[in-house]
């Protein structure tokens, strides 16, 4: 049985762990608020250049651009978002095994795919099965400037472009509120479905000079901006994650601190007892 020593050692370690997990909890809720006004108000920018890029490409003519053309897969990439610390709960695990068992699914070979990262949890985890990495990005800020991923942006649409892969995925934690954060898989590229958003825009576009010059700029910028636009919805669930789960540790020491307040109690008041009946015990012994 433990001692009373040993019980106030627990609940004093345990309240210290507690002070620590409602400071993280506090810290990641302030993070969040500012990763979700970040996330939100990057989507009129991203739905704007989508709209017009959809409205150049369906706007006469062919173009001719290797961005919106398929072709036979034999190599796939797939960017994956995850974050660079853990205490996140479910946020790097669940992200991590979706590519994983996507892979394991559509693949025979580590030939047949590559792997870009952000973040050192996916890093470390697709280097411990030897799985092949092209790029990769760590160290990113909790609220990311697009120059801080510019270059990895930039570089894994150049590998669709130079055709060292066929198409390209990308995987993230999507946010939809501060409990709930979906994984999801967003097809990248190539551009298939820009004739679906071109049929739904009201607006029309006089461009200067030729479309497939105003295209070839517009392009990289759109895939680039769908990066960036990702990189944002998954911090704001990055930070929404650490935040419950720091919450649910906040909770849960709470409740191992009232489990033990009573079991020190008891054991305290069961000294007590032993230490009067030994007294009477030894006054009687006297008489």
């Amino acid at each position: 049985m433990a001692s009373l020593r040993d019980i106030k050692g627990r609940i004093d370690s345990t309240k210290k762990t507690k002070q620590i997990t409602k400071a993280m909890e506090m810290v990641s809720a302030s993070k969040l608020n500012r990763a979700e006004q970040n996330a939100r108000s990057f989507v009129p920018y991203s739905e704007k250049i989508q709209e017009v890029v959809a409205s150049i490409s369906a706007g006469g003519g062919n173009p001719d651009h290797p961005m919106l053309k398929s072709r036979d897969v034999k190599r796939t990439g797939y960017l994956v978002i995850t974050s660079d610390r853990g205490l996140a709960g479910a946020y790097n695990s669940s992200v991590l095994r979706s590519v994983y068992q996507t892979i394991k699914q559509r693949h025979n070979s580590t030939d047949e795919y590559t792997l870009i990262t952000i973040g050192r949890i996916g890093r470390d985890f697709f280097r411990k099965r030897n799985m092949p990495i092209n790029n990769e990005i760590i160290g990113l800020a909790d609220q990311p400037n697009f120059a801080d991923i510019k270059d990895i942006a930039a570089d894994s649409v150049q590998l669709y472009t130079d055709e060292v892969i066929d198409e390209l995925y990308i995987y993230y934690n999507h946010y939809v509120s501060a409990i709930t954060q979906e994984v999801t898989e967003k097809k990248l590229l190539p551009l298939t479905n820009l004739e679906e958003e071109a049929s739904k825009g009201s607006s029309s576009y006089e461009y200067e000079p030729s479309q497939e010059e105003i295209l070839e700029v517009l392009l990289p910028q759109y895939a680039e901006s769908l990066i960036y636009g990702a990189l944002l919805d998954g911090k704001a669930s990055e930070h929404a994650a650490r935040m419950t789960a720091m919450k649910s540790a906040t909770d849960n020491a709470d409740d191992l601190i009232g489990d033990l307040s009573l079991k020190y109690n008891r054991a305290r008041q069961a000294a007590i007892t032993q230490e009067i009946t030994e007294i009477v015990g030894g006054a009687a012994a006297l008489e």
